[in-house]
C-alpha cells in the first residue's frame, strides 16, 4: 500500500495558505472574539493555559498535554491580534 492511496491522504500536509487567506482566517479569529464575550473567553483560556504551572510531581504526559494545549492557546491568541490589526506579521 503506497502514500497515495485514499487511506493514507490524512498523512499529507494541507496547501499552506496564502496571504490573503491568512488575514481572513485572522479576521474570522478576531471577530469571533470581540466584545466582552470574546475578551472573557481569552481571559478564561489564557487562565487555564498559559498562566497555569505543574508541580514537580505532574507527570510526563501531564506536562506534554499542558504544552500542546499552550501552543494551540498561544496560536489562538495571535490569530485574534493579527486580526485585529490587520497585519500578518507579529
Amino acid at each position: 500500500m503506497s502514500k497515495s492511496d485514499a487511506g493514507w491522504a490524512w498523512f499529507e500536509q494541507p496547501a499552506a495558505p496564502d496571504d490573503s487567506q491568512r488575514l481572513t482566517i485572522a479576521r474570522a479569529f478576531a471577530r469571533a472574539f470581540s466584545g466582552a464575550d470574546g475578551d472573557l473567553a481569552l481571559a478564561h483560556l489564557r487562565s487555564l493555559t498559559l498562566d497555569r504551572c505543574l508541580g514537580p510531581e505532574a507527570s510526563d504526559a501531564s506536562l506534554r498535554c499542558l504544552e500542546g494545549q499552550r501552543l494551540l492557546a498561544s496560536h489562538i491568541l495571535s490569530l485574534v491580534e493579527r486580526g485585529r490589526d490587520g497585519s500578518l506579521h507579529i
